[in-house]
Formats: C-alpha cells, sequence, structure tokens
C-alpha cells in the first residue's frame, strides 16, 4: 500500500511538471538561428538563386558558340528546266535551274532530286570566342554577388525586426507593470473612497488612467505581432514561435568594450564587390567588342549528289530521275572581313566605355556611402553608449519620486493629479531605458552591418 501512494505520488508529480511544462510558450529564437533560417527560406534569396543558374546556363550555352554546322539536305523536285542568259542576283528567292541554253524555249517536265552534306565552322576569330566566354563568366559573377548583396540587405533588415521584437517586448513588460501600479493605485483609491478619506472623482480618474494603460498595451502587443508575422513570412518559421532572446541583448548592453572589436571590413563588403563585378563586367565587353570585328577565317566542306531525268538534253521518262547520277566534294578554307566594321566597332566601343566609366563612377559613390554610413555608425554607437550611461539616473529618481508620491497620496498629503503625474514619469524614464537599450543594440548592430562584421558580433552571443 505504501508502495501504491508512492508511486501515485510520483505520478501525481510527474503529470504537474507535464502539465507545467506545456503551460509555458515557446523557447526564445535566437537571432542567428533566425539568420540561419532566412538564408535557406527566404523567398528573394530563392529568386536570386535560380537567377544564378539562368546565367550560369547562358554560360554554358556561350562556351559552345565555337562548334561547327553540319547540315544535311535533301529535296526532290518536278517542273522545267528551261534556261535563258544572263546575270542576275538571287534574292534567296530564285530557284536554281542548271543547263545550257537552249535555242528555242523548251517547258518538258523533269524530275531532280539532290542531297547534300554541308560543313561550316567558324574556325578563328582572333580572340572573339575568347572575349565571349569571358564576358559571360563576369555576367555570373555578377549575378552571383548581387545575390551576396540581397542576402546582405536581408540581414540587415531581419537584424532591425528582430530588435525591434526586443524593444516591443521591453514596453510590453513595462506596460504590463503600469497596468499592476494602476490596479494597485486603483484598489488604495477604492478603500480610501470607502471609507471617506478620497472623493469618489479619484476612482473615476484611477480607472480612465488603467483602460489608458491596457489600451496601449493592446497596441503594442499588435505591432508586435506584426513584426512576428514578417519575419516568420521569410524565415518560415511560425510567427506564433518567434519569441526574441532578450538575455542576448542583455548581454551586449553589458559589453562596454565590445566596440573596438568591429573593425570595418570594406574590401569584402557585398555591395561594394557587386559594383567591382560590374565594372569588370563592362570591361570584358569592351574586350569583346574590340574582337568581334575582327576577320574570321573559316573552313567549309560539303558533298552532294544529284539525280536527273534529263540525260544529253534529252527528257526522259520522270521515273528514271529517281538515285544519284553524279557525286562531287568540294573543302575550302576562307576569310571573311567586312571593311565597314571598323566604323561599326569604333561607334559600339565608344558607347561602351560610357557605360564603363558609368559603373565605375557608381563604384566610387559606393564606396563613398560606405564609408559615410560607417563614419555615421561610429557617431551613433558613442551617443547610444553615453545615453545608456545616464538613463539609469533617470529612472532610478523617476522611481523613488513615484514611490514617494504614492505614500504621501495614501497619507492624505497629495492629491491624484501629482500621483499620476509621478507615475506617469516612472513610466516614460522606464521606457526611455528601453529605448536606449535599443539604440545602443541597434547602433552596434549597424556598425557590424555597414562593416560587414555581423558574424563577429553573433559570436559574442554565445
Amino acid at each position: 500500500m505504501q508502495y501504491f501512494k508512492r508511486y501515485c505520488c510520483l505520478g501525481l508529480l510527474l503529470l504537474i511538471a507535464v502539465c507545467a511544462h506545456a503551460q509555458q510558450g515557446p523557447a526564445p529564437v535566437s537571432l542567428k538561428e533566425i539568420l540561419s533560417r532566412v538564408d535557406k527560406n527566404a523567398p528573394t534569396l530563392l529568386t536570386d538563386s535560380v537567377a544564378i543558374a539562368i546565367k550560369k546556363a547562358q554560360a554554358t550555352e556561350t562556351r559552345n558558340n565555337w562548334l561547327p554546322n553540319l547540315k544535311l539536305n535533301y529535296q526532290a523536285d518536278v517542273g522545267t528546266n528551261n534556261n535563258t542568259a544572263g546575270p542576275y542576283f538571287g534574292f534567296g528567292i530564285v530557284p536554281s535551274n542548271t543547263s545550257g541554253v537552249r535555242a528555242q524555249s523548251n517547258t518538258s517536265t523533269a524530275l531532280v532530286n539532290l542531297g547534300i552534306a554541308a560543313f561550316d565552322w567558324e574556325a578563328y576569330n582572333f580572340g572573339a570566342y575568347a572575349a565571349q566566354n569571358k564576358v559571360a563568366g563576369a555576367e555570373v559573377t555578377v549575378e552571383e554577388n548581387q545575390f551576396q548583396r540581397s542576402r546582405y540587405q536581408l540581414q540587415g533588415y531581419v537584424i532591425g525586426a528582430y530588435l525591434q521584437l526586443i524593444r516591443l517586448q521591453d514596453y510590453l513588460t513595462i506596460q504590463s507593470r503600469n497596468i499592476e501600479r494602476d490596479q494597485q493605485i486603483r484598489r488604495s483609491i477604492q478603500s480610501l473612497a470607502k471609507s471617506g478619506l478620497r472623493p469618489g472623482v479619484d476612482t473615476s480618474i484611477a480607472e480612465a488612467e488603467l483602460s489608458k494603460a491596457r489600451l496601449t498595451y493592446i497596441e503594442l502587443n499588435n505591432q508586435y505581432k506584426q513584426v512576428q508575422l514578417q519575419l516568420g513570412n521569410i524565415s518560415g518559421i511560425d510567427y506564433r514561435n518567434i519569441i526574441p532572446d532578450t538575455l542576448s541583448a542583455a548581454k551586449l548592453v553589458t559589453q562596454a568594450t565590445m566596440p573596438a572589436l568591429i573593425t570595418p571590413d570594406t574590401a569584402n563588403h557585398p555591395a561594394i564587390n557587386y559594383y567591382r563585378s560590374v565594372l569588370q563586367s563592362s570591361l570584358q565587353k569592351e574586350e569583346l567588342v574590340k574582337k568581334q570585328y575582327n576577320p574570321k577565317i573559316l573552313l567549309e566542306a560539303a558533298a552532294w549528289g544529284r539525280g536527273s531525268s534529263i540525260s544529253n538534253d534529252h527528257f526522259n521518262n520522270l521515273s528514271s530521275g529517281w538515285g544519284f547520277d553524279r557525286n562531287n566534294y568540294l573543302v575550302g578554307v576562307g576569310i571573311s572581313y567586312n571593311l565597314f566594321d571598323l566604323r561599326r566597332k569604333q561607334l559600339k566601343l565608344s558607347t561602351q566605355k560610357v557605360a564603363t566609366d558609368y559603373a565605375s563612377r557608381k563604384l566610387d559613390e559606393q564606396k563613398s556611402l560606405l564609408a559615410l554610413s560607417i563614419n555615421q555608425a561610429d557617431a551613433e554607437l558613442s551617443t547610444a553608449r553615453l545615453r545608456l550611461q545616464e538613463i539609469p539616473n533617470q529612472l532610478q529618481a523617476a522611481n523613488r519620486g513615484y514611490r514617494q508620491k504614492l505614500s504621501l497620496y495614501r497619507s492624505g498629503l497629495t492629491d491624484i493629479i501629482e500621483l499620476n503625474a509621478a507615475l506617469n514619469i516612472l513610466y516614460r524614464a522606464e521606457t526611455d531605458y528601453a529605448q536606449a537599450k535599443y539604440a545602443y543594440i541597434s547602433a552596434l548592430f549597424q556598425k557590424a552591418v555597414t562593416g560587414n562584421q555581423v558574424g563577429s558580433v553573433l559570436n559574442l552571443l554565445n
């Protein structure tokens, strides 16, 4: 019986533990985990990765431009063989009709058939093939760097949204405390009003303040959910499970020497790499323009057979036209060059040089903007650190002032207006402290993002 009671007690304790665990909310999600999930699931990055695959496929296609042409043709024709002397341009639509010129017109019908295997190859074009391949490779690099730039921009957005969650969660906690204080004041006023020590209007004022605090909490909670939804959409995590790790924020706040550890890495910055690759691609296109108008050395060959119902200028039965009566082949090497391509190359190269100059200026502009952003981040971080060091004094003073006013009010030495004023000062001090923490962490990550050193900050959270 004692064992039975013991097992029952153990089972009951286990059940209580399971129930308590079930009532707990989801575990906090770290910023590093959010960023990892975004890398895998963000729709923008998935689209950009497909764009890279397209560019790689196009580069493979370009690498095979050197392949020759080998065409097999066969035709069987029924018609007349009635020529006259005189030259003409074919225009691509005048049919061929081979035979001698007769003294008289002859419209008799003949059957002919022709089979041709034709080979042509642009065997050498003085570097045009290599230039095409370099341009295609440069386009792949541009697309890859565009992907990294999009990833970098999305990383900054995710960090900003995650820090917003931390800030809003702090605000919700502060607002909960504010509601508790309003409820405490209301209970005190109700007791004092019942005993006749306070007028009934104080109760109405306390109820209004409590309702205002609850409405503020509802609005903050809505903002919190909106940010959760945005992060859930790009990370693939159920938004209800995206709970920020506030301990990591507190850890960053205590790291006073951490800003000195962030050394900007502008040489490998994704934005700089992208514009650098755009400039390199434009330079490669210049080389292609210079070489695509070069002479072309062509290798050509053909083998063909013909059959005809005409023999010795005599029109035989049409059935005799089947089969090949004559077979020939031809092999040759040629060179082709258009003199007017000199002018075309000059004009196109001039246009491409303008595009290269534009790409170079965009790269310089991005370097200048990046340097400005780094300096601004340094200034903001310095200001945020000073603000964070000063704000506890405001909070302590406001807390003391509220406790004193509450004690005076309960003693009948002050009124509800002054008590609410003290409460509002305390509330503002708490929110200012939360904002100061957010501003410091935000400035810290802004410097890390701008300086391409997010990883070094994330490692400090472990």
